[in-house]
């Protein structure tokens, strides 16, 4: 598979499993815009990477729970590139609480369920302009499951699933499709911090017995992004080493 002159917009891309996902594109050969939220340097680090890959790669600040941002984001990729082809809505956050306050809710809310809407409202008319889009949603496995603690975060997973599969149906007629990834326990900065006894706790819950690598889910955002995936859509993919089955 190869996307050889082929644009694409990573949101959350600066770190952890966004930057791994910017790297497979870039190796893949396509142009990559990093979308960040904070973290300047990091964002930088991730496209000089990109670039060391031979393609173009910019860096874009914007919050995705702002729909004005989102508009002006997507209009400043195309003016980068020319276009867009491919959509990744991986920026996301977490308030975990066993006593979820409201803020809280809403803040993950916005960002991870509300901010994947609005990218794909500003990319969904470009791409069905050009009759061509690959949009894929960062989900979860605890957006399947449910996760003690985590109401927010897996209620806007499993919001995420339910967007995919409406998207798919509304853009599939021209030519863009929506699918969406489900990642289980990923070793991130994130996982790192957990203490030894909850990991080992968590571990006893996958099958394979380990934790999964930014890398294996970069691979699967790949696979959707391809040429050779044109038929497939709505469709979410678990990279959760059999924690779902």
């Amino acid at each position: 598979m190869s996307l050889q002159g082929r644009n694409a917009l990573v949101t959350g891309g600066s770190r952890g499993i966004g930057r791994a996902i910017c790297l497979e594109l870039a190796r893949q050969g396509a142009n990559v815009a990093v979308n960040y939220a904070g973290n300047a340097q990091a964002a930088e680090e991730t496209a000089a990477a990109c670039r060391e890959l031979g393609v173009q790669a910019v860096t874009i600040r914007a919050d995705v729970a702002d729909a004005a941002a989102c508009e002006a984001m997507v209009k400043e990729v195309i003016s980068s590139f020319g276009s867009l082809h491919i959509l990744v809505n991986n920026a996301g956050i977490t308030r975990d609480n066993l006593s979820i306050s409201e803020a809280d809710f809403d803040a993950v809310l916005d960002t991870n369920l509300k901010g994947a809407f609005c990218c794909c409202k500003a990319a969904y008319r470009p791409m069905m302009r050009q009759r061509y889009g690959r949009i894929i949603n960062m989900s979860s496995v605890v957006g399947l499951r449910g996760n003690a603690g985590q109401a927010n975060y897996s209620a806007s997973k499993a919001g995420l699933i339910g967007l995919t599969k409406s998207l798919a149906k509304e853009l599939a007629a021209r030519k863009v499709t929506v699918n969406a990834v489900a990642p289980g326990f990923i070793d991130t900065d994130m996982t790192a911090v957990l203490p030894e006894a909850a990991k080992k706790a968590l571990l006893k819950t996958i099958p394979m017995a380990r934790l999964g690598q930014p890398e294996d889910v970069a691979r699967a955002v790949a696979f959707f992004a391809a040429d050779e995936t044109a038929y497939v859509t709505g469709q979410v993919l678990c990279v959760d080493g059999g924690m779902a089955v």
